[in-house]
């Protein structure tokens, strides 16, 4: 999944989620500096991410954005407020999307705490990196 159409599958789950006041892209909430990212208010305020795209190997840009199937990679709890790299995690596992093989906390690897974000691992062996700004 590239950035574009993650984008578009954040901002869906996002406005699904209850606590959430407002969604926007990142050019809406008037952004216009990075091409791809989310701007998601809840009762904790708002969270802005921006989202970066890796390929996978052998992958080009020209090509349409297939999507891979396998096994979702389970569940998480429920989005709880309060830790947004927490939050927007649960959101995304809890869809349960066939295309996503796996979601990794940058603040739970050592030293992560300082960088808050999320690499979104598919099954194609694409990723995106969700970064706060």
């Amino acid at each position: 999944m590239r950035p574009a159409r993650f984008q578009d599958f954040t901002l869906d789950l996002a406005k699904n989620t209850p606590g959430v006041t407002r969604v926007q892209t990142l050019a809406d909430a008037g952004d216009t500096t990075r091409p791809f990212g989310v701007a998601i208010t809840t009762g904790d305020g708002e969270a802005r991410r921006q989202i970066i795209g890796q390929l996978a190997d052998g992958e080009k840009h020209e090509q349409p954005d297939v999507p891979v199937s396998g096994d979702p990679f389970g569940t998480w709890a429920e989005p709880e407020p309060g830790d947004h790299e927490a939050w927007l995690a649960a959101v995304l596992a809890r869809a349960e999307s066939p295309e996503i093989a796996n979601i990794g906390r940058w603040s739970t690897r050592p030293g992560g705490k300082e960088s808050p974000g999320l690499t979104v691992f598919f099954h194609n062996g694409a990723r995106v990196f969700v970064r706060k700004i």
